[in-house]
């Protein structure tokens, strides 16, 4: 192989790698919302760990966040609005990745 092929190799491989670690954030961040839902619901223990492998799935529905936006509302109803769970989500995602950064 060529220094070349290295590098694309390289590249190639973080890549492949800052993407499993952007993934991995967004479903951690999605269970630690779920958590947050599940004990504004009145959720505890293995209901609350259910819930928020719920809301983990829920975002595999369709691209982006609207997913998880559209059950965290229908499922809170009057306990937050949108512009809640959406501040929730970013104020949670760093948290997220912090967590797994720490585990890699």
């Amino acid at each position: 192989m060529s220094t070349f092929d290295d590098r694309e190799s390289a590249f190639e491989n973080k890549f492949a790698h800052d993407e499993e670690l952007a993934f991995k954030a967004i479903a951690r961040r999605n269970k630690l919302v779920g958590l947050w839902a599940a004990d504004l619901m009145g959720k505890s223990g293995d209901e609350a760990t259910a819930y928020a492998k719920e809301v983990v799935i829920a975002d595999f529905e369709e691209a982006g966040h609207d997913d998880v936006v559209r059950k965290l509302m229908a499922d809170l109803g009057d306990r937050a609005n949108e512009a809640t769970i959406r501040a929730k989500m970013a104020e949670l995602l760093p948290v997220a990745r912090a967590q797994i950064q720490n585990e890699v």
